[in-house]
């Protein structure tokens, strides 16, 4: 059996041909019979689909995926990896490098693209941690989600709870019972 491996980070993520529907066409194109998607980080190698994969691929079968850094984002996880399915008989194909071997040449390869790979994750790590860093230098700088509702929206249907049920305050302003609740504890705290 051939099978093909597509993952993304995001839902958006969609640039330089690592969308789903991009890798899914080059995984169909090279051969693949039954393809597994996730849109979970590479750096989890507990992703939902990769272990039901991982669970049913044997001897004798092949695994595509399109580039290394789909498969894994660190050196030991993807060498690993790589290493565990070829020692168990299956045969991996990286579309952007090749069919991978247990070869010291091969292993030099698949490592200095894992590196690479990482190296990438890390920078990505990097430049999150400094644009937050910025962010928080705004006074008015929250962590989290923004808030839905102004305080003004939440004290206005506070207010109306003194006469109507939650369920009817929920219906006039929109706002959900389990945020009037939160917001009703805060106020009783404060």
């Amino acid at each position: 059996m051939i099978y093909g491996y597509a993952r993304v980070s995001t839902k958006g993520q969609a640039r330089d041909g690592n969308s789903l529907d991009a890798q899914e066409k080059a995984l169909r194109a090279a051969g693949a019979e039954t393809i597994y998607t996730d849109v979970y980080s590479g750096a989890k190698i507990d992703r939902p689909q990769f272990k039901e994969l991982l669970e049913r691929i044997d001897s004798g079968d092949t695994l595509i995926v399109t580039k290394l850094d789909r498969f894994a984002r660190s050196i030991t996880q993807g060498s690993e990896l790589i290493e565990t399915l070829i020692n168990k008989g299956v045969r991996v194909h990286i579309l952007n490098l090749g069919v991978l071997d247990n070869t010291p040449a091969s292993k030099l390869v698949r490592n200095v693209f894992l590196s690479f790979a990482e190296f990438e994750r890390e920078l990505i790590k990097e430049r999150m941690q400094d644009g937050k860093a910025i962010a928080k230098q705004n006074p008015t700088y929250r962590e989290g989600r923004p808030k839905k509702y102004s305080k003004p929206q939440i004290e206005h249907a506070l207010t109306l709870l003194n006469d109507h049920s939650f369920t009817q305050v929920e219906r006039m302003t929109g706002i959900s019972k389990s945020t009037l609740i939160r917001a009703k504890k805060e106020r009783e705290v404060s």
